[in-house]
């Protein structure tokens, strides 16, 4: 105790004013921290408002008299923020169609401060403000659903899963288009092959030379190719190509991984008479009722090929052959996206059954399809090359990886969300 007291009656170079300063100090640090961390929460919360009252509000803004959509708007809004405790926002509303349509709603607000204001700082609120823009009617969508129709899809429910969630995501854009033509989708299920419709077998850029040696009949059945026949001295009968079931194989490298007209021999798609071929892919379109059906016709058989599934896609969103996407009219830009689905790795193309030489070639479709100036999403479906798809994407954000089959309909929805705030800009 003489030493405590010793120590409390020294004034020389004492301590303990200078500890007191540093503990109110850090408290006061300290306290900032959460105001602003309160004040981040609140812009974050603000922003999302915003975000789905202008995409709720674009909707309406062409047969809604301008202030009745601002009451319309703020009503929207505050059902969505009133419960983050800031003082009460009156929005900004602006709608015009100079250039198109664009839609601006704004707006800013205060958040009162806790610590700060008794810390001495005087700073008792922090500004929170944000805005949203909406353009429509000089930019247009067009979207591909490349979709794994393997065998594996049969398991755990993911085919289920799979229709559903695609059918919903068809909902979505159909709810984005204002007019016919904003919005295009097409529906590309693969396999190892593409099934491209029996109904295009006098299509000139098909290749039916291997089609041809495979399927017929030789005047000696102990030979089941044309190759065989005739290195026999056999007559070899090709089959008629009405026999043909739709589907196609991969083009002759490089051009398995391009977008080149078909427009050569080596540019052709080569037909093939596969026994897993997937059901006929659908081209652009907005009929949304056809769409879905040919989703629900979807059935689960054969290997995996993701190259191909990914190269057709991106020739459903070209002009010419082989699909025949719409024209483009000048006054519009245009947002052209693929969606792609798979639950496994690669298993087989025309060339091998190595998985990684084919992981390869869609490697190098990718980076020509982004290259291009499309936008790839990447869905995982609990299995495969989860580096392959991460790869595959425009960005990290782009790529789902989705460990249960009823995981599938929300990432569908956010991707939907994503696609309808393609022409949101803050």
């Amino acid at each position: 105790m003489p030493r405590v007291r010793r120590f409390l009656a020294d004034t020389q170079a004492s301590v303990l004013p200078l500890f007191a300063f540093t503990v109110v100090t850090v408290i006061a640090m300290m306290g900032a921290a959460v105001d602003y961390s309160r004040a981040n929460a609140t812009k974050a919360a603000f922003q999302a408002a915003l975000d789905s009252t202008v995409l709720a509000m674009a909707e309406k803004a062409s047969d809604t008299a301008l202030g009745d959509l601002q009451t319309q708007a703020q009503s929207y809004f505050d059902a969505l923020f009133s419960k983050y405790g800031a003082a009460p926002v009156t929005l900004d509303v602006s709608y015009t169609t100079a250039n198109g349509s664009e839609l601006k709603i704004s707006g800013e607000t205060t958040v009162k401060t806790q610590f700060m204001r008794l810390s001495g700082l005087g700073i008792d609120e922090i500004k929170v403000g944000g805005s949203a823009t909406a353009h429509w009617g000089n930019t247009r969508m067009r979207v591909a659903l490349a979709l794994d129709n393997t065998g594996s899809m049969a398991n755990n429910g993911k085919m289920t899963a799979l229709k559903a969630a695609a059918k919903g995501l068809i909902d979505q854009l159909k709810a984005a288009a204002a007019n016919d033509g904003d919005v295009y989708v097409a529906v590309i299920p693969f396999s190892k092959d593409v099934n491209v419709g029996p109904d295009n077998g006098n299509a000139s850029w098909l290749k039916w030379a291997d089609w041809n040696s495979a399927n017929g009949t030789c005047s000696d059945t102990r030979y089941r190719t044309k190759t065989k026949c005739e290195a026999n001295g056999k007559i070899w009968t090709v089959a008629s190509s009405s026999d043909w079931n739709g589907c196609v194989t991969d083009r002759d490298q490089p051009y398995d991984t391009t977008n080149d007209p078909p427009t050569s021999i080596a540019t052709r798609f080569p037909t093939e008479q596969y026994s897993s071929c997937p059901v006929a892919l659908m081209p652009l379109s907005y009929d949304w009722t056809a769409l879905k059906d040919r989703i629900e016709a979807m059935q689960p058989a054969g290997n995996t090929n993701t190259t191909i599934g990914l190269e057709w896609a991106w020739h459903s969103l070209s002009q010419g052959d082989p699909l025949n996407a719409p024209a483009e009219d000048a006054n519009y830009q245009y947002k052209k996206v693929i969606i792609f689905l798979t639950d496994g790795v690669n298993t087989e193309n025309r060339w091998t059954q190595t998985s990684s030489k084919i992981d390869e070639r869609m490697q190098l479709a990718c980076d020509n399809a982004k290259a291009d100036g499309v936008t790839i999403y990447t869905v995982r479906v609990i299995d495969g090359n989860e580096q392959l798809l991460k790869y595959c994407a425009s960005s990290s954000d782009k790529y789902y990886g989705i460990s249960a089959s009823n995981q599938l309909v929300d990432a569908f929805a956010k991707i939907g969300t994503n696609l309808t705030r393609l022409h949101l800009s803050r």
